[in-house]
């Protein structure tokens, strides 16, 4: 089950907001759709990134994908803690599998609830 304190996006990434701080990673069915994640590359600190705009490079077992950003903001914080230990994204993507942290600069568009997130799945 999905979180209902997060927004979904299509591409599977989930987002937590806390009034202009907005926490990204990616869904329990990203991370189980891509197996064993044994690489992370993360963004810069200070970076800009606009909503939908590939945001780091995860690398698994199976393929590499990228992560978008949910939200257009300024990257505040990386979760550096997946340089050594990439596989928290697969143990706990809702907790510390997070991978950064921005400062939401424009109001997200197009996300989904949990509950529009599960109809989603079904679909695929």
């Amino acid at each position: 089950m999905n979180p209902e304190d997060r927004l979904y996006t299509k591409e599977h990434e989930w987002v937590k907001i806390k009034g202009k701080t907005a926490s990204v990673g990616i869904t329990d069915y990203a991370q189980d759709e891509m197996t064993d994640i044994v690489y992370v590359e993360l963004p810069q600190k200070g970076v800009i990134v606009e909503q939908g705009e590939a945001l780091c490079t995860l690398e698994s077992v199976k393929n590499a994908e990228d992560v978008y950003s949910p939200v257009t903001g300024k990257i505040i914080e990386v979760n550096s803690e997946l340089e050594e230990k990439p596989e928290l994204i697969n143990q706990e993507p809702y907790g510390k599998g997070w991978i950064v942290k921005l400062e939401i600069q424009e109001e997200p568009q197009g996300l989904m609830n949990s509950k529009e997130y599960e109809e989603y799945l079904k679909s695929l």
